[in-house]
């Protein structure tokens, strides 16, 4: 999925996307001066993050914006602008890791892109990643849903939220072993008093293609805010309700 990032409101109000990925990044198993592939880096974050663990890491994404500011900020890390499910790096590398990018890429791109993993890592390399998993967002989804019906548009959900056997036979198809797979509920703090419409506004965009009146898209975007009161707003705080997939496979040594 191409979108156009609002690079530092991103890097500003949603730190949290990359804080989580640190429990991820603690499943890999390697040593110290081993190569990391940052498969989806974003703004740098977590790469600059897996650096001060001793690895030696190379991000790649598609956003230009994400990577001007992950250049910028770590200037001793290599980043590549490339597509996750279309790259090839020069030598194979130790391990691969992602944190919340795959829900991004359209399902009949998965298999393309675990290629492109098996064919960058070594012999026995470990594959760690987290991402949306079965049921992510569930009320955020059903809410918007709800208010497009109201205005007369049907809601396009533009995620990949698989469950952890649906994706596990996409990866041992693709050659790898599983070796963890855990599905979890992640209750998600957002910030600020709008901290949902703004929430909605940076990561729910191509479903508002379909209604081009600005001032529509802004009262579809209260309608649901608006039917999510009750259940995602707490003690004065906004919350999303979050469903991770987090998984560790190596690539078969056959």
């Amino acid at each position: 999925m191409n979108i156009k990032w609002d690079a530092e409101k991103y890097t500003s109000d949603f730190a949290f996307v990359h804080q989580y990925g640190h429990h991820a990044a603690e499943l890999i198993d390697a040593r110290e001066g081993c190569t990391v592939l940052d498969l989806g880096c974003g703004n740098g974050a977590l790469s600059k993050t897996l650096q001060e663990k001793g690895f030696l890491v190379t991000g790649i994404d598609a956003s230009k914006e994400l990577l001007h500011i992950a250049k910028t900020n770590y200037p001793e890390i290599t980043f590549i602008q490339a597509d996750a499910a279309d790259f090839s790096l020069s030598h194979p590398v130790d391990v691969v890791f992602s944190n919340a990018v795959f829900h991004w890429i359209d399902k009949t791109h998965h298999p393309a892109m675990l290629q492109c993993v098996n064919r960058t890592l070594k012999e026995n390399g470990q594959f760690v990643f987290e991402f949306g998993g079965y049921g992510n967002n569930r009320m955020i989804h059903e809410a918007l849903t709800e208010a497009f019906q109201q205005f007369h548009y049907r809601y396009q959900n533009p995620f990949y939220f698989p469950t952890i056997g649906e994706y596990s036979a996409l990866l041992e198809q693709a050659g790898f072993q599983v070796r963890l797979a855990v599905l979890f509920d992640r209750m998600t703090e957002l910030k600020g008093e709008h901290g949902l419409k703004e929430w909605i506004k940076m990561f729910i965009k191509s479903p508002f293609s379909v209604v081009k009146n600005k001032a529509e898209q802004e009262e579809i975007i209260e309608t649901t805010v608006a039917k999510l009161q009750d259940s995602l707003y707490r003690d004065g705080k906004w919350y999303a309700d979050y469903v991770r997939l987090q998984m560790k496979v190596i690539k078969n040594d056959r």
